[in-house]
């Protein structure tokens, strides 16, 4: 679905602001919101552009920037950082080779440290894409890393 095919799917209500971001990110294949994209969105809302960049730049679930196809969220909330995330995006780094705030050079893996994933019952948590892995271990992250590049090489 292109651009224009998703924005034409809201009414031009400014409270499909968010909707309509995600959409338009979730299209994307970098996941980020493109200028073109914000544009667009302000245009079809009929609101001043900085208000939409305000939005898009206030949430942190929206990106600016390219990230990778596998969105890692680790959960840095005082419950998480007391089970060990901290320890969690050290060994991410040792299996993917990037910090927090990165992309691997083939584009595949970004990672990112979030204030709460709102699951501290499972903690250390962390989310890739929309889905929650919880009580991790180091262990854990290297096979759910192994799983998400096997399914890289899956045809979707």
């Amino acid at each position: 679905m292109d651009q224009q095919e998703i924005i034409a799917g809201f009414s031009p209500d400014k409270t499909n602001l968010l909707a309509m971001l995600h959409a338009l990110q979730d299209n994307h294949p970098q996941n980020y919101l493109t200028e073109e994209s914000l544009r667009a969105a302000a245009s079809h809302l009929r609101v001043n552009l900085s208000w939409v960049y305000g939005v898009a730049g206030y949430y942190s679930m929206f990106s600016l920037q390219p990230r990778g196809r596998f969105i890692i969220r680790i959960c840095n909330s005082p419950v998480c950082n007391m089970m060990g995330s901290s320890g969690l995006i050290d060994v991410l780094g040792s299996i993917l080779g990037i910090g927090a705030g990165e992309t691997t050079p083939d584009g595949l893996f970004t990672v990112e440290q979030v204030e709460c994933l709102g699951i501290c019952d499972v903690a250390p948590a962390m989310m890739v894409n929309r889905k929650v892995y919880g009580n991790l271990t180091r262990k854990s992250l290297e096979a759910i890393i192994d799983e998400l590049r096997i399914l890289q090489n899956k045809p979707e």
